[in-house]
């Protein structure tokens, strides 16, 4: 089940043309590959781009209407090696999958298909995650299109602009025999906003054809010696050829070019940012009318020469906008002017940041810093905008605020794996964890703080490998989700541990979807989907590949149970790799199938029950030991309210979800009996009432007893 459905939205993809298609940009893109006449799309989901996926999933009547086969890659790589149906005939696909890691997995599959090159139109869509709001490390798309020479798109952060960028895509890559990289911001992503529709094409060239038709060119295929002559081709053939389409095509643009002696040069991706700035600074206006001239580069690589030396005669000076580091873009323009004579001067990273995100208030100032050096003239003349002005006081509020670090959500059925292992370390010490990619990476924040390291989506097991010894009877702990187990784990993790006879644990965590990114299944989903085979157990995988000592727990809320596997598997005598399989359902995705469920039933009128948990603040001593070993958001503190007592008491606030773990926390660390399960009815029946009213009389009945005993004592 994932993220968001895209049921009602995709209905819009049967626009036709002259039709105003309005909506999302991750749905724009969609209807832009129908209108491209796409034969085939795949990809792997991950943010900014993971909508694209469900989108596809849900719009998969619509594809197979027009003869578009959509699929669910295992891999950034299966899913770039799916472009190879391009590279002899004129299929057009395209893939799509979460940038740079996804680029680093797809990276061999790449280089191969740029080498060979393409017939077809092959379109690689990926989601630039650079930024604050990114979940990796911090790098750029722009090293693998120089490293690989694909063309690299950044166009504008609008619908038109985007959807242009496809189907400009598709021809650039036919007409130069190269790969096309289109790279899409987590804000071009969800950006709303119109365009005008074509129509859907359905490809005349269909895959029935390829298969029925093979086509076979040996000088296509990436052998000695025809690899040697592919990069002679990218030079004296798809270079010039590129140069050419995106010259006479018009796919960078240039706006008030000519109003002053100097000029900004920018991403397309950051054309509402620096327009957003230049307002700020009074310099244009909420309709996009600049006052300073810009060259606006749709597609950062290749840079064109001549447009580039066409824009910049005349001028003093330029300013390189250029998000990231290193400065590929900026480098790549001293260069070529200068190889053109043209002694502008250019400004980049000396007035902006080398590195981080170009946020409205970092391209504020850069560029203010800019027009002080080369117009000065230009913002004496005009008052600073109040939104242009440093805000002090959210700065010392920022200063002020304790930082909160992310953490699972409430109910995950990941946080009691890691409560039973803290519990099993206070039995036999601490331990080497080797992290992976998921949800379950939150572990190495507090509350529980373990983890030394992770290597990167399924390498959690390959990332503990170089410490595996007989020279100590102590394990190593691996994890590894189930999204990342079906992505890479099970041959560069499981695999290998089996090959190099690991002593060591590894606990694959499986929460049926690939929840990460969204909530996607996989293969080892319980869920029933129409369109992909599920129901694959992990246990058969790892059992297929080599591995003897395997133990399943059903129900990881189950801490004592959770507890005793971890310690078997870390001091059993049994030799050779151990895996622990921890399943229950990822909560929020049963939240999001549940709450709808719950919320009809009781406005119908039916009989509904929900479970929360809660702490008898008599009974509750302030020690927060289940904070600490649980660290769930619904579980927090408050006030006493026994005045003879200081510390505040834990309590259970209405976010919660009832999941159990507190409770569970409480009775295997052989905690306080403090925590207690209710139940609130909606529409309760007459038994339901008959019951609570038995129950409050013999409470009460017992309540008043105390009260007049302790009234005697008082007197």
């Amino acid at each position: 089940m994932a993220e968001r459905s895209f049921k009602t939205e995709v209905q819009k993809l049967r626009l036709g043309a002259g039709e105003e298609f309005r909506g999302e940009g991750i749905l724009a893109v969609t209807k832009a590959l129908l209108q491209s006449g796409v034969s085939y799309v795949a990809g792997y989901q991950g943010a900014p781009i993971s909508h694209l996926m469900d989108v596809l999933a849900d719009a998969n009547d619509i594809l197979e209407d027009l003869g578009v086969h959509f699929e669910h890659s295992a891999s950034e790589a299966t899913a770039t090696a799916t472009l190879a149906a391009s590279v002899h005939t004129p299929l057009r696909g395209a893939v799509t999958f979460k940038s740079t890691v996804g680029t680093n997995v797809a990276s061999d599959a790449l280089a191969n298909l740029a080498s060979g090159g393409v017939t077809g139109g092959a379109l690689i869509i990926v989601g630039e995650d650079y930024g604050e709001g990114s979940s990796i490390m911090q790098e750029r798309s722009h090293a693998f299109a120089m490293k690989s020479q694909v063309w690299l798109l950044d166009p504008r952060p609008n619908l038109p602009s985007i959807v242009r960028a496809v189907e400009q895509g598709f021809e650039l890559s036919e007409a130069t025999h190269t790969p096309v990289m289109l790279e899409l911001r987590i804000r071009a992503c969800h950006v709303h906003g119109s365009f005008v529709a074509s129509d859907n094409v359905r490809p005349t060239y269909t895959l029935k054809d390829a298969i029925e038709r093979p086509v076979r060119d040996t000088s296509r295929i990436v052998l000695p010696p025809a690899s040697y002559l592919h990069e002679q081709e990218k030079i004296t053939q798809r270079w010039p050829a590129a140069l050419r389409f995106i010259r006479e095509r018009g796919l960078n643009e240039r706006f008030a070019a000519d109003v002053r002696d100097f000029g900004i040069i920018l991403q397309g991706g950051m054309y509402n940012g620096v327009l957003r700035a230049l307002q700020l600074l009074g310099l244009a206006d909420a309709f996009g009318e600049s006052q300073v001239p810009l060259y606006v580069l749709n597609v950062t690589y290749p840079i064109v020469p001549d447009e580039l030396a066409e824009f910049c005669a005349g001028k003093r000076a330029v300013l390189i906008v250029e998000e990231g580091q290193p400065d590929f873009i900026e480098q790549n323009i001293v260069t070529l002017l200068r190889r053109a004579d043209l002694q502008t001067r250019v400004h980049g990273k000396d007035c902006l940041p080398m590195a981080g995100e170009y946020t409205g208030g970092v391209l504020r100032d850069g560029l203010r810093k800019f027009v002080e050096r080369v117009a000065p003239d230009m913002l004496a003349e005009r008052a600073t905008p109040v939104a242009a002005a440093p805000a002090p006081a959210v700065q010392a509020a920022a200063q002020q605020v304790h930082p909160r670090p992310p953490s699972f959500c409430t109910g995950c059925p990941e946080r009691p794996i890691f409560t039973a292992l803290k519990l099993v370390e206070r039995e036999l010490g601490p331990h080497h964890v080797s992290c992976d990619i998921g949800c379950h990476l939150f572990s190495i924040l507090p509350p529980f703080e373990v983890g030394a390291t992770t290597m990167g989506y399924g390498l959690g097991w390959a990332g503990a490998a170089a410490l595996n010894t007989r020279e100590t009877s102590k394990r190593t702990i691996s994890f590894m989700g189930d999204g990342g187990f079906w992505h890479n784990g099970l041959t560069s993790g499981v695999g290998n541990a089996v090959f190099n006879k690991t002593d060591n644990v590894l606990v694959v965590v499986d929460n049926s979807y690939s929840a990460a990114t969204g909530g996607q299944d996989v293969l080892s989903s319980r869920a029933d989907n129409p369109i992909r085979a599920t129901r694959n157990p992990i246990e058969k995988a790892v059992r297929g590949v080599g591995v003897e000592w395997v133990r399943t727990v059903t129900h990881t809320y189950s801490i004592a149970e959770m507890r005793d596997t971890l310690r078997e598997a870390l001091t059993t005598k049994e030799s050779g790799p151990k895996v622990v399989i921890a399943q229950s359902e990822c909560m929020l995705n049963r939240q999001r199938r549940e709450k709808p469920k719950f919320r009809a039933l009781v406005k119908s009128g039916g009989r509904a029950v929900r479970e929360r948990f809660g702490v008898d603040p008599d009974t509750c001593t302030g020690d927060h030991s289940c904070i600490r070993l649980s660290g769930c958001p619904s579980l927090t503190i408050r006030d006493n309210p026994d005045p003879l007592r200081t510390d505040p008491i834990a309590s259970v606030i209405d976010s919660c979800v009832g999941c159990g773990l507190c409770g569970e926390v409480a009775h295997a660390a052989v905690l306080c009996p403090s925590f207690y399960r209710a139940q609130l009815i909606h529409n309760p029946t007459g038994w339901d009432r008959f019951v609570a009213g038995m129950r409050r009389a013999v409470i009460g009945f017992f309540q008043r007893r105390i009260e007049r005993r302790l009234a005697g004592i008082a007197a």
